[in-house]
Formats: C-alpha cells, structure tokens, sequence
C-alpha cells in the first residue's frame, strides 16, 4: 500500500546544530572542524523525493592521513593514554545522555538522511545510548587472568588498547553502526577515526559535535567523511593505523583485507548474509507470518541480516504465501515522516537501480513474482521506492537464490523434512544470521545448532542486544561487534610474568 503523499519537512531545522564552515558541513580531524583540502564536497539528497539537503566536505587521500597523523598524536602523546577506566567511562555515560536528550533531533537527521520510517530512527537512537553505557560500565571491570605455573612466578595478563582504530560503516543504521564501532573502542581506551559512508554521514557529525561539547582529548575521535575508495582505502592501507574495523558488503571486506596487509593490521568485519528464515508447519502460523514480512521489509530490507530467504515446509507453502503475499500488499511504503509509514525507501538511485536489476534477473531465470517487483509512482514517484516483492517457484542456482539484493525482495525456497530444511539454509557462501519457527522446541534446537550462522533466532527475527555478540561465519565475515566480544576486539592482551624467586637461574655455568 503507498503513502498519500511524501511529508513537508524543514530541513534546516532538523540540521540546525550541525556545523558549517563556508556554507559547507566540515569534518571533524584533531578536536577541529575542517573542510577538504583540496576543496572537495558532496550533495546529499533525501531518498524519499530526490531533494537536496546539504553539502558535505568530500576528503582526498590527505584528510584521511591528517586524521591519522591526530589519531597517532592523540595515542601516543596525548592524555587519553593515561586517561584512567573510570575517566573514559564517565564520559561515555555522557555522550549517552546527551544523544538520549538529543534524541528526536537523531531520530529526524536519519530519517532525512536515510529515509527509513521515524519508529525504526526512534529505536537506532535509543539504542545508540545504551550502547555507550553498556560499554561505559564495561570500561571498569575485571578484563584479565591469572595462572598457577610451575615455578615461582606470578604470571597473569592484562588487556591493553590497540592503538589507532580505523573505522568504516555503511548507510542503512548511520547512527547505530558508528556507536557499534565507538563506544567499545573508546571504553578499550583506543583513539578512532570513523569514516561513515557518503551517503548518510550527517547523524555521525551531529554526533561529532556531541564528542566535542564534551572535550574529548584532540585527535582521540575524528570524523572523516568521503567514499570508501579513497579515505576509506587510506585507512585500511596506512601503516600507521593498528585496527580496522568494516561493515558493508563482502566485496568490499575483501578488497579492506588485502589492504590491511600492509602492516598486518588487526581486523574486523561484518559483512553481507543471504540469511534462510526456516518455518515449520508446526510454527504458530500468524507468528510466523508476522516475522517473516518483518525479517525481510523491515528498512525496506536494507538489512545485512535480513531474513531474505523463505524456507518453508511444503505441506504449509500454499496457505503461508496466499497469507504473506496478501500482507505484503498492505505494508504503507512512503516518506519516513508520515506516521502511516511502514517502509521507507531505497537508499539511494544507482541502489534502486541494483535492486531493480535483481528483481529482471529473477524474472529472467523463471521465478514467479508474486507481488511487488516495481518502483512506485505517483506521489512517490521522485523517491527511491519499490513494492514489497516475493518471488517463488526458485531454484538454488538462481542469482535472487544466492546473492545478496539488500532491498525489499523476499525468495521463497521449499522443503519436505528437517534434513532438507538445514541443507537448503545452509546452502550459501554466508552465515551471518538464521531463524526457525516451529512449535517443537527439540526439533528448534537441533536446527538451529547445525545451521551455519552466527546470529540465529527461535520463533522470532531480528532482535538485537548490546550485550550479545553479533557477526557471521564463512563469507559473513570475521570477527565479533557487541558484548565482551566487541569489547575485547579493540584489544590486545600482554602476558605478564613475575619471578617471585630472585636468583641467577644458573642455566650458564660462567666459566
């Protein structure tokens, strides 16, 4: 179903505490804001209607080395190096705070930027704030070992920061995946430069200036903003950088990882998935329907987890799809600022293109198109809009099958018995995320255990907690975001050894 209109919005208004420097929004390199060196820019514009709303510095392989030269200063001369746990994390606790009272403005700079629905902007800002305090209270506690050893030796270990930390994010949660990156970085005691992506970079600067109300050390937190393959290849390449950190496609990932080479920097990455979202015939049925239009339309399924892939018993398929098809029609796609709005956009036009493009291929190879499958017009005509789409009647070689869309398109694929059901979940190069919906909790288990995935769900999709750990197997990635295991990414440890009995060892005999 589609929105009445797209909504009015006051663009300046919703920007208004987001810097400029000669009508231009700087980035933020050494505690100061600064435009391109070499005068570069970029025009954003709103995915729902096309309109600009502002012009951003654009940085060249210089303002990427310049926020390096900070960031090094900043590691190994500056305060923060001798700033104490308890220090880093009072400050957290502040940034949280301050985007909780900042929130609507969050809420409304994504929804501009991004175009998804207020609600989903609502919960990324919340979140973003518990996020800085889960890792402002983790800052403090106990992040060693200590070993009984056979000699007369105190030996244990501490963890130390990494250093410099490189920092790349995608589009779909601008504010959310900066926080992801930042707040266990910072509480580690480590010093950032986050590139966010081009596109949607103004709730990450409207962040920036949080970092700077509150007088952060210079060069411990730079924004540097401009495409991932001129800063964002400066970062992963420089030899001065200790850890990069990406989430985005897996193209991408591995391009950063050959890159990171140079100095065999430490790496995370959260990459792309083609995640199965396996259902039961036994699984409560408008359960079930409910999370598999959630798994998939939720940010118009601009989701690295997305549940993209329907697995479904044969013996409930023809029942389960006349249902989801017919919700799937009733979802209100439109401008993220109508209230009504239950779908937002694409990203942007080459994305729509992409989608679109997928979208012929599935039609192409043979696989039925249930519904959706086109851009909508008329009052959204000058947006990046596509209908809820659901293709059945797939095969596994298909490319709809195996490659991952990023966008509101749903492949259905069936299933006759447990056997198969896990054989076809894991029948991809990813393993990021995974979901079973069945009545039969054993059965729940024992699918769940052997499917190859990383984040996984029981009778539900897409929850997300700051304190579990989140990232994928095979091609999904390397590497874990979020609880102790995204805390102690941003660290290395040191082995420590104490002789308690202080003697010459007498292993030479001196003569």
């Amino acid at each position: 179903m589609q929105s009445e209109q797209t909504q009015s919005v006051n663009t300046e208004e919703i920007l208004r505490h987001l810097p400029r420097l000669d009508g231009v929004i700087p980035m933020y390199v050494g505690g100061a804001w600064c435009l391109a060196t070499d005068g570069g820019t970029r025009e954003l514009f709103n995915p729902s209607n096309g309109r600009k709303i502002a012009t951003i510095a654009e940085a060249s392989v210089a303002d990427a080395d310049a926020a390096i030269a900070a960031a090094r200063r900043a590691f190994d001369e500056g305060p923060w190096a001798r700033t104490s746990a308890a220090d880093r994390a009072a400050l957290l606790f502040k940034v949280a705070d301050a985007i909780d009272a900042h929130r609507d403005e969050f809420m409304r700079i994504d929804t501009l930027n991004n175009g998804k629905p207020l609600r989903e902007t609502e919960y990324d800002a919340v979140d973003a704030a518990n996020c800085f305090r889960y890792y402002a209270g983790l800052a403090t506690k106990p992040h060693g070992q200590t070993f009984d050893v056979p000699a007369p030796s105190q030996t244990f270990t501490v963890r130390e920061p990494i250093g410099v930390c490189g920092q790349i994010v995608p589009w779909n949660y601008p504010l959310l995946m900066a926080t992801w990156k930042l707040a266990p970085a910072l509480a580690a005691g480590n010093v950032c430069i986050l590139k966010p992506s081009e596109l949607t970079p103004l709730s990450t600067i409207r962040l920036a200036a949080i970092f700077d109300e509150l007088e952060f050390p210079p060069g411990v937190v730079n924004i540097v903003t401009g495409t991932g393959a001129t800063a964002g290849h400066a970062l992963a390449a420089s030899m001065l950088v200790d850890k990069i950190a990406f989430t985005g496609g897996t193209k991408t990932g591995r391009s950063i990882m050959q890159a990171a080479t140079s100095n065999l920097k430490k790496i995370s990455l959260e990459l792309g998935g083609k995640s199965p979202n396996v259902v039961f015939a036994d699984a409560d049925f408008d359960t079930a329907v409910d999370y598999a239009l959630f798994g998939i339309y939720a940010n118009a399924g601009q989701v690295c987890s997305a549940g993209s892939r329907l697995v479904i018993e044969r013996s409930l398929h023809d029942r389960f799809l006349d249902r989801l098809v017919e919700r799937a029609k009733t979802i209100r796609v439109g401008d993220g600022f109508d209230p009504q709005t239950e779908m937002g956009p694409i990203i942007s036009p080459v994305h729509r293109e992409r989608v679109e493009g997928y979208i012929e291929t599935g039609v192409r190879e043979g696989a039925a198109l249930l519904c959706g499958g086109e851009r909508l017009g008329g009052a959204l005509a000058e947006g990046n809009f596509i209908a809820p789409t659901i293709f059945d009647h797939t095969s596994p070689e298909m490319r709809i099958v195996q490659e991952e869309i990023f966008g509101p398109v749903l492949v259905v694929q069936t299933f006759d018995g447990e056997a198969e059901a896990i054989a076809i979940a894991n029948d991809t190069v990813y393993g990021l995320a995974g979901a079973v919906f069945t009545q039969d909790i054993a059965k729940a288990h024992r699918v769940i255990r052997k499917m190859r995935a990383g984040i996984t769900w029981i009778n539900t999709y897409h929850p997300t907690y700051n304190e579990a750990p989140w990232g994928g197997y095979k091609q999904s990635g390397i590497g874990r975001e979020l609880g102790t295991y995204g805390y102690d990414a941003y660290t290395e440890v040191k082995q420590i050894n104490v002789n308690l009995d202080v003697e010459p060892s007498g292993w030479f005999s001196g003569r």
